[in-house]
């Protein structure tokens, strides 16, 4: 029996220990080795194939040639706008067929003639994977961030070969830890240097912020697969300039919130102020979403995510594409406000769509709410 307990003591020893050192690894400053092992120094990363396509990618500081028809182009028309719409029924699924004639644009509520139309499934996508990544989510999420972790894979799967996927992480600071790419292999070792948080700031606003902007020139479908807890500790920018600059950009945000199952579990056990925290980073998380084209999701099981990241890529690979020339000429940098609404051409009313049986289907129409209109340069 002694030797029973002798041998419990020491195991519960050695997981103390190893505890104690990872608390330690993770409390280190940055010049110590917890941001070596956090995030490994550029010469670490792997070096990327000379002969690989490549985008233009303001994530480099240098600027890569475009080497092949297929990528993404950038805008070379400041007087053409280009939306992705999705239209979705109230479970989510696409809606296909519908014709050029049942939708109307709207600039401003002044009508819009429409220029061109496509619905290209098979177009590429590019993708920012922008990943929260701290030690605070440990403290909210524990085992299961890893659980998340692993389940954000999943997404990857969903993506053609042809689509590029870029991941960012971010605690007090974004940081690539993958450029854009649609080497897979690439994008799994990026995802397996998220193990060991070497801070507990969560700078959200920054980092979306940042990702945002340096994707706003890509056309194309494109998305940022934002997973994160909603909160905000220390940003550079407020909620409300985050806000404009995500129009600005117009690039749809799916946010995914990490979150829900911890409150399931400690809801009892809040305070007042923290039920707040919470409440406000799910507005935050859903005003994203929501006013930049894209959605927001609250899954409170691992096993949802999977159907999540079906539905977030069928949203973005089933799209009509539509653009138009501004009836307003003006270069006068104000931020102009999108519609767009599915309408009968003959009585202008709204769209009424039914399903084999004749039955009205509710349907949402998911499109960015406007944009920036270039500036006159005297």
């Amino acid at each position: 029996m002694k030797y029973l307990r002798a041998a419990v003591i020491l195991t519960l020893v050695s997981l103390l220990a190893g505890l104690c050192f990872q608390l330690a690894v993770a409390q280190q400053p940055p010049s110590q080795s917890s941001e070596t092992v956090a995030r490994p120094k550029k010469k670490d990363a792997p070096k990327e194939a000379a002969d690989e396509p490549k985008i233009p990618s303001e994530f480099k500081k240098d600027k890569d040639k475009l080497v092949a028809d297929t990528l993404p182009t950038f805008r070379s028309d400041v007087n053409t706008v280009q939306i992705e719409v999705a239209v979705l029924d109230n479970k989510g699924h696409f809606i296909p067929r519908i014709p050029q004639g049942n939708f109307r644009i709207l600039e401003d509520n002044v009508p819009q003639q429409v220029a061109s139309f496509s619905t290209n499934a098979d177009a590429p996508m590019t993708i920012s994977m922008v990943i929260e990544f701290n030690a605070r989510i440990q403290q909210y999420w524990g085992q299961g961030w890893y659980e998340t972790l692993m389940a954000s894979y999943g997404f990857v799967e969903t993506l053609k070969k042809d689509d590029y996927v870029a991941v960012v992480a971010f605690d007090m600071r974004p940081e690539i830890l993958s450029d854009f790419t649609t080497d897979r292999m690439k994008t799994q070792e990026a995802m397996a240097r998220l193990r060991i948080p070497g801070f507990s700031e969560s700078n959200m606003y920054d980092a979306v912020v940042d990702t945002a902007q340096r994707m706003s020139t890509i056309e194309g479908r494109k998305a940022i697969l934002l997973i994160s807890t909603g909160l905000d500790t220390f940003s550079k920018l407020t909620f409300d300039k985050t806000r404009k600059a995500i129009q600005e950009a117009g690039v749809p945000i799916y946010a995914i919130s990490i979150l829900q199952a911890y409150r399931i579990v400690a809801e009892a056990y809040m305070g007042a102020i923290q039920r707040m925290d919470f409440l406000q980073a799910d507005n935050q998380m859903n005003t994203f979403a929501r006013e930049s084209g894209g959605q927001a999701f609250f899954p409170r099981f691992t096993a949802e995510y999977p159907s999540i990241y079906r539905a977030i890529s069928d949203a973005l690979r089933n799209q009509y594409s539509i653009s138009y020339h501004p009836s307003n000429p003006a270069k006068d940098g104000k931020y102009r406000k999108i519609k767009v609404e599915l309408v009968n051409p003959q009585t202008g009313e709204a769209l009424r769509i039914v399903d084999e049986k004749q039955k009205p289907i509710k349907y949402s129409i998911i499109a960015k709410g406007g944009y920036t209109a270039p500036r006159e340069v005297e």
